[in-house]
Formats: C-alpha cells, structure tokens, sequence
C-alpha cells in the first residue's frame, strides 16, 4: 500500500512540473507569437476578411472587423455571400445596410451645415452610421442633426456624448512651442532631410520646436502642417544626419518599442497610445473612416479608438506589434473617466507627404511607398542639434506590447499547478504523519 502511495505521489508531482512546464510554454509563445511584421511570411488574419470585402465589392458586403474570439467577421447582405464567406475561414455576419449605401449615408451628414462638436464614423458590428454629438452642441443643432439623419434613414443612429471634442493640444517625447505643447509621432525621412511626423493641429509652418521649455534645445522647425480636412505635419530636424538608432517609441519605465513599418489598422485590434501627457494607453479600434467636427475646423478618414488622450498627447504615436498605425489628433473625455480618441493614419499621411519610416522601416502596404514628394521644401542643414527620437533609443527596446489576454492561459495553468504541488505535497505529508503515528502506538502499544 505504501508503494503505491507513493507511486501516485511521484505521479501527482510530475503531472505539476509538467503544468508548470507547459504553462511557462504557453507564456513563452504568447509573447513570442507576434503578429507577422512587413515582409514577414504569414497572412494576418484581418486580411482574410479584406480580401473578401474586395472579391465581393460594396455592393454585398458592409466591413469586416476582428471577433472578441479573434475570428475575422465580414459583414455581407445575402446568404451567397455568406457561405462564401465562411469557406474562406472567416464568419459571416448578414446585415441590412451594403457598404454603398453606408458611405452614401455618411456623405449626406457631409454635406449638411457643419455643427461643431459632432462627429460620425460606420459602425461596421451594428451596420449603421454612429453619430455622436457632444455637451457643447445645442438643443437647436441637435434637432437640426436629428432631421437630416431621420431623412437619411435608420442606417443612421444618434447619440450623446459627455464631454467635448477638442484637439489634444497642449508623445512620446514631448515638443514645445510657445504656450503649445505636443508629442513627437514617429521618425520619418524624404531621402533629403529627416523629420517628426506629428499632429497639423499642433501649429503653422514655420513654427520652431523645441524639447525643453527654455528654448536652449531646438528640434526644428515645422515645414509642413496640413490642418483641418487632415491633420498631420512634419517638424524637420536642425540636423540632416538620419536617426542612428531604431525607429522607437517611449513608453515609459526605460523601455521603447521598436517600430519595423507601417500598417492600415482594423476595426477590433487592440491598440497602443503614447503621449507625453498620459504615457502609455491601451484601447481597441472601434471605426475607421471617421469625421471629426472640431471647433477649429473638420477632418475626416480619421481612425475612432477607445484609447484615452488629454491635451499634449497631441501627435504621438499609435502603434501594435510593432507597426505603425496614426498620430494623436484629438478626442474627448480624459484617463480618467475615459472616452473617444481619433488618429490620423498613418499610412496616409506618410503618403501625401512622400516620406518613409526612418531606421529601416517599411509600410506594411503600398500607401506609404508612394515617390518622395519633390514639393517638400529642400532640407535645412543649419545647426548641430542631435535629432530627437521618441525615446531617445535609450533603455530597453522591445518589439511589441500584449494585452494580459494574451497570455493569461498560460499563467492560469502555472497557477492551477502550482496549487496542485502544494496541496499534493500537503495531502501527502499528512498521510506520512498519520501512518507514522499508528506504526509509533503498536510499537509501543
């Protein structure tokens, strides 16, 4: 019997080393298991579903967003379309409202007098446009509003918001300017001269940054600010010379995240924010496409996240595995109550610009490979200040951030087996307690 015994012992404690082995696996690929990178082989899962969206065309289908299981959904308007959608691997949601005639409804709203302090972007999970008017709107306007979405249809759903829309003026790193104040987005460069791609909100051409409030370390000067209609600009550094290190971005605690390229993001990817206001946030697509009525003016193709921003977060980065994804433009609510954060996509605006990702990094698509752009201004060699990068390549460089779901399975089973070893042992040691107080009294009766 006691042979036995502890043969199911020795059974009980391998069975939790194993666990514990296997959960420290499971921790180790999470973090290992990065989303492919530009040029990296493997199809994002996102891709599935847009490559369906474009076989099947507006007309049949309404957008596609990643599941709360990780499972690419596209949204279709007929059951053909459906089952083609799931021999794909994807899952098909059937909705009302085709792709056209969202974009038709969203157009409408564009072509109403502008109200400040609204703002609408397509809702692709409830297949609708999601207007939302914030507390500075009047009870006039709203009703107006209310009256060209009600002519539209029900593809339209309004809604208050707490708060105000505002710009974020006021990254990681911070850029000074006067009394303004926001956040350096990502290095970037023409082929000529090297830059900081930021907000176009943050201030005019010509303007002059500086990294300390003194004015003693200049950055440089801003030769191009596209704002509003978009919201980007670049900040040329004094110095000509490329960044040596790694495109990066602070995010606090001596650690940087190195950027490799640059992405389109997707309904439903969670998403990281760093600024010099609130430092790093986290938060999940929720729209793309999105228009913003600031009260300095409109901007539109916006990406609408549930990241919180404060003023000064203005212009810094938004970025996931690695690849970059937007600069800050503006929102409302704060990081402590939460709210509604907009970026300008990157991709985009690197586009119209014609520059690149400096260190290496490319565009995870073709929309930020467009020819250097001959307009920008010739490049200004005067002075000898370092370039500034976000996070200054110091401290540690990391290649990604996970959320906690990606590797709470893995410390669910390290858990689960450690429990196990210590109540095993325990039981065990109880048994051997009682079994030598009974050998102990017939010994000595």
């Amino acid at each position: 019997m006691t042979h036995a015994r502890r043969r199911l012992q020795r059974i009980a404690r391998l069975a939790a080393v194993g666990g514990l082995l296997c959960g420290g696996l499971m921790v180790t690929d999470a973090v290992a298991g990065e989303a492919p990178g530009p040029g990296a082989g493997g199809t994002p899962a996102h891709d599935v579903g847009t490559r369906i969206v474009s076989e099947l065309g507006t007309s049949r289908t309404a957008g596609t967003w990643m599941g709360d299981d990780g499972r690419e959904v596209v949204a279709v308007t007929d059951e053909e379309a459906a089952e083609e959608v799931e021999r794909a691997g994807a899952r098909a949601k059937v909705v009302r409202y085709n792709m056209s005639q969202l974009r038709s409804a969203t157009d409408a709203l564009g072509r109403a007098p502008r109200v400040p302090g609204t703002a609408w972007s397509l809702d692709y999970a409830t297949n609708t446009v999601s207007v939302q008017a914030d507390s500075t709107v009047s009870a006039a306007d709203w009703d107006r509003l209310s009256a060209v979405a009600e002519k539209i249809g029900a593809s339209v759903r309004m809604e208050r918001t707490a708060g105000s829309f505002t710009t974020r003026i006021n990254g990681a790193e911070p850029i000074l300017a006067g009394e303004g104040r926001c956040s350096a987005g990502f290095n970037v460069t023409d082929g000529r001269a090297n830059f900081v791609l930021t907000a176009g909100h943050c201030g005019p051409a010509g303007t002059t940054w500086f990294q300390d409030n003194s004015g003693s370390k200049p950055v440089g000067n801003m030769t191009v600010s596209r704002f509003p209609g978009n919201d980007f600009a670049l900040v040329q550094y004094q110095n000509g010379e490329i960044p040596g290190g790694p495109n990066v971005v602070n995010i606090g605690g001596g650690q940087a995240v190195r950027i490799s390229g640059a992405a389109e993001a997707f309904v439903g990817q969670q998403v990281f924010r760093s600024g010099s206001t609130t430092g790093l946030r986290t938060g999940q697509v929720t729209g793309l496409n999105a228009t913003v009525n600031y009260p300095e003016g409109t901007v539109v193709g916006l990406i609408k996240t549930t990241v919180c921003a404060e003023p000064g977060d203005s212009g810094g980065p938004l970025f996931a595995q690695g690849l970059a994804l937007g600069v800050t433009s503006g929102g409302n609510g704060d990081c402590t109550r939460g709210g509604i954060t907009y970026f300008q996509p990157a991709t985009k605006a690197m586009a119209a610009l014609g520059v690149r990702l400096t260190g290496g990094g490319a565009a995870a698509d073709d929309a930020a490979q467009a020819p250097l752009n001959p307009d920008l201004p010739p490049p200004d060699t005067a002075g000898g200040n370092a370039p500034l990068a976000p996070g200054g390549g110091e401290g540690r460089t990391v290649t990604s951030i996970l959320g906690p779901e990606a590797v709470a399975p893995g410390l669910i089973v390290i858990t689960v087996s450690l429990l196990g070893l210590i109540a095993t042992r325990s039981i065990w040691s109880a048994q051997d307690r009682r079994d030598f107080r009974s050998h102990y009294m017939q010994s000595w009766g």
